[in-house]
């Protein structure tokens, strides 16, 4: 299946000069959406991935059905105060801002396989963060999934040493 004819492309969002990807139009075609989500699963069996987990919002559409196919947990990885138990945080560069993540202290135990799933990968940043806390909380990052790959931003050299797999790419 062609993925990117079920993708919008938003420009001028949510700044000037940024084309934004728009994965609702894909998540509102049920074949479309079971199709990438399918994709995206079978990347994460061979990985022999133990947890799933994802970044806020997005990667809690794409992860979480994931986690729910293989019988597997989710791990939500949230912006700060979000998380209502002790946590870990990883500040972080947005290709249009900062910000901070957390990961609840308890939520990957050493030694766990984890694949972390996401929408997009842009410049790397927010799933970069992800790994430090996945690793420092003792996880092996057993592979990172992607509706979404820009390649003109170079994410994937920040996330060098990774398994990615991505079904789109924008050149």
């Amino acid at each position: 299946m062609d993925f990117k004819e079920h993708l919008t492309i938003v420009e001028n969002f949510p700044k000037e000069g940024i084309s934004f990807i728009d994965i609702t139009t894909l998540m509102q075609n049920g074949e479309a959406y079971y199709a990438a989500i399918e994709e995206l699963t079978q990347f994460a069996k061979e990985k022999e991935a133990d947890v799933i987990i994802g970044p806020e919002a997005r990667g809690f559409v794409v992860g979480c059905p994931i986690a729910y196919s293989l019988k597997k947990g989710f791990v939500p990885v949230r912006k700060k105060g979000k998380l209502p138990r002790e946590v870990i945080s990883v500040d972080y560069g947005l290709e249009y801002g900062k910000d901070s993540l957390t990961i609840h202290r308890d939520s990957i135990k050493k030694g766990q396989r984890v694949l972390i799933a996401d929408d997009l990968l842009a410049t790397g940043g927010t799933i970069e963060a992800t790994i430090k806390m996945v690793e420092e909380l003792g996880g092996e990052v057993a592979g990172i999934a992607f509706l979404v790959e820009l390649d003109y931003l170079n994410g994937r050299d920040r996330l060098k040493g990774y398994d990615i797999f991505s079904l789109t790419h924008y050149q």
